[in-house]
């Protein structure tokens, strides 16, 4: 996996944005969305962290929507393993391994947002990496200061896998702060899908 420097010299810089910059864009979007990645961690603990970029999220069977509330204003790329593809119109197709999509306003304008597409339908989510562990999609999220956020349980589980240095002080971070039931939820996701992982020991 690249880091952010590798990424930013292959592909060019990104525009220092933040959540309230999301939610704004988000405004009047009609499907479900939410903030994941490190500002979710750090919205749930209070506690500053770097960021690289903001990661705001959307179901994947929504980016014809996200496509239309965007239009005008930034495009939209497909990053699909190491290969950008704009999607000219809301038509185009995605492709079935892609992940992520990234925003800005034109080709000679820093990348400004990076989209995770999740797998969920309209009611519910399911882990990627493993079919058995699902929730209601609307247990996944909670609000702060009217901003949609991923659940910091679920922001962890899907940060386990990688063990970057990053996910861990996430994970350390965030850990004395779990309540009995998120605590419970994580160690069973973690133990159904990553059967032996570190983070069990803790929780």
């Amino acid at each position: 996996m690249l880091d952010h420097e590798e990424i930013v010299r292959l592909y060019g810089p990104w525009l220092a944005r933040t959540a309230q910059d999301a939610a704004e864009l988000f405004q009047g979007y009609e499907g479900p969305w939410w903030i994941a990645g490190g500002w979710a961690i750090e919205a749930f603990t209070n506690v500053p962290r770097p960021h690289d970029d903001v990661d705001p999220s959307v179901l994947r069977s929504d980016v014809a929507a996200l496509h239309h509330h965007l239009c005008g204003r930034l495009d939209v790329w497909q990053a699909d393993s190491g290969a950008l593809r704009p999607m000219v119109n809301q038509t185009d197709s995605l492709s079935a391994t892609c992940e992520n999509l990234w925003l800005r306003a034109s080709g000679a304008d820093p990348w400004e947002y990076d989209v995770i597409l999740m797998d969920a339908t309209s009611t519910t989510w399911t882990y990627k990496r493993d079919g058995r562990i699902t929730l209601p999609l609307e247990e996944i999220v909670w609000e702060r200061d009217g901003i949609p956020y991923l659940r910091p349980e679920v922001q962890l589980l899907h940060k386990a896998p990688g063990l970057r240095d990053k996910d861990q002080t996430d994970f350390d971070v965030c850990e004395p702060l779990l309540g009995p039931s998120p605590r419970t939820w994580l160690r069973e996701a973690l133990s159904t899908a990553h059967p032996g992982h570190p983070w069990l020991a803790h929780l």
